[in-house]
């Protein structure tokens, strides 16, 4: 793989090549990727979705669209750091192709604020409710009709999918979706693989995958404008677009670090051990005197998690410029803070994260009420959609269309094809508004 194609910016529906020099410099290609992720309805949902804790009443909980917006600012430090570090590598670049370290950061940034954007409601108990009902719920009878790889698309739902799906899907009036730059998808492509075969190797890229049966074309299309690598584990595998190893290290470090917060404000994890965890992060920076001014906790934890975020992106570049050339020729295989020297702090961190945070109480009574909700969803919305496209819907089924989308209303489409757009629709509900509907058509709620 070579930079001078990983950064094109080619979009959708174009015929003609873009030029970096050709580009205006005070709206350019990349940076418009990120306003058309930041304008669409599918991102606006995510600020009444799961990060953490579900339907959270508290002010200062994080969302997934909180998330988002934090991953998109850590990957664009991220990205302009390593940009510069390029440069300086590989002068040509700037001097004949017009490219600047702030395409690197402008790239990143786009991609990691769209990365969650195909999670379904309720967190990542979300793709397994929807997997679930395919797997070993009334989804389970359609598998005899469906491709190998159909059915695992569905059992294995999965939110990196789904938002390659939503970010380029054309509709009416949306040729190419979002019609984003080539270099933005590839970066956007964590797991640039089918779903079958399904994890070939323990390679980072081969974990999940990255796109739908439906959307393999469009995927191809970017793969081959990108020049990505292809990997010998089936037809549609390929090694990944090094900058996606930024958009996964910006959210990496986001989650890690600031899930904890979370949860010290929350009162689920103690604040000593901010300091006891974090500390080890920070040593090099950290000034006592100043975290034991601040008097409020917010403001203390505030403070470890600013430079720990800081530390975690410069150790972050300097791995991705150690490994720059492996990560080009797709030998590099596990996420860049599997190398960091702080990879046992940071498992703590997780461990504990997971022990305090994500097994609490609150958060499992709440993604087992998802996993109904979402079941239910899907119950409702597949049985009316397949009796519609066998000519027999009720009068009841007629109604239960007339909630859903025209752009999801598939009644002609393949059985595969119809039981996708029901998990599409269903996916990009916010929490409030799958607990509105399940309980208005359940009958409790009227109002």
């Amino acid at each position: 793989m070579n930079w001078e194609q990983l950064l094109s910016l080619k979009r959708f529906g174009d015929t003609n090549k873009r030029i970096r020099k050709e580009q205006d410099e005070t709206r350019l290609g990349f940076e418009v990727d990120y306003d058309r992720i930041i304008f669409s309805s599918e991102f606006r949902s995510l600020q009444d979705k799961t990060q953490v804790i579900p339907l959270s009443k508290t002010d200062f909980v994080h969302t997934r669209l909180t998330h988002s917006l934090e991953v998109s600012v850590v990957g664009r430090s991220l990205g302009r750091k390593v940009g510069q570090r390029l440069i300086e590598k590989y002068p040509h670049l700037q001097k004949i192709h017009g490219y600047q370290a702030n395409d690197f950061g402008a790239i990143v940034a786009a991609a990691a604020l769209a990365h969650d954007i195909g999670n379904p409601p309720f967190g990542h108990s979300g793709e397994k409710a929807i997997g679930e009902f395919f797997k070993n719920g009334i989804g389970k009878h359609y598998k005899a009709d469906l491709t190998a790889s159909e059915y695992q698309d569905l059992c294995d739902f999965e939110g990196n999918a789904n938002g390659f799906k939503i970010v380029t899907e054309s509709r009416v009036g949306r040729q190419g979706g979002l019609r984003l730059s080539y270099a933005t998808l590839g970066a956007f492509m964590k797991y640039p693989k089918a779903s079958l075969p399904k994890k070939p190797t323990p390679h980072i890229a081969d974990k999940k995958y990255g796109f739908f049966q439906s959307d393999k074309d469009a995927f191809l299309d970017v793969a081959n404008d990108l020049g990505l690598a292809r990997r010998g584990h089936g037809e549609f595998s390929f090694s990944r677009h090094p900058l996606a190893y930024l958009v996964e290290a910006a959210d990496d470090i986001c989650y890690t670090i600031i899930d904890f917060e979370d949860g010290i404000n929350l009162g689920l994890i103690e604040e000593e051990f901010a300091l006891e965890y974090l500390s080890r992060i920070i040593r090099d920076t950290i000034k006592p005197e100043n975290y034991y001014a601040l008097s409020h906790k917010k403001d203390r934890i505030g403070y470890l998690r600013a430079l720990a975020i800081g530390s975690l992106i410069h150790e972050c570049v300097d791995l991705f410029m150690a490994y720059e050339e492996r990560i080009l020729k797709g030998a590099f295989d596990c996420a860049l803070l599997d190398k960091s020297k702080y990879d046992a702090q940071i498992r703590d961190i997780i461990k504990i994260s997971v022990e305090k945070i994500y097994q609490s109480r609150e958060v499992v009574e709440k993604e087992i009420a998802g996993y109904q909700v979402l079941s239910s969803l899907l119950e409702v919305f597949i049985t009316a959609l397949n009796n519609a496209h066998e000519d027999r819907a009720s009068n009841y089924d007629n109604l239960i269309l007339s909630l859903l989308p025209d752009h999801y209303k598939k009644m002609n489409a393949t059985l595969y094809e119809r039981l996708l757009s029901v998990c599409s629709y269903v996916s990009i509900m916010s929490d409030s508004y799958a607990i509105l509907l399940f309980n208005k058509i359940r009958g409790i709620d009227l109002g």
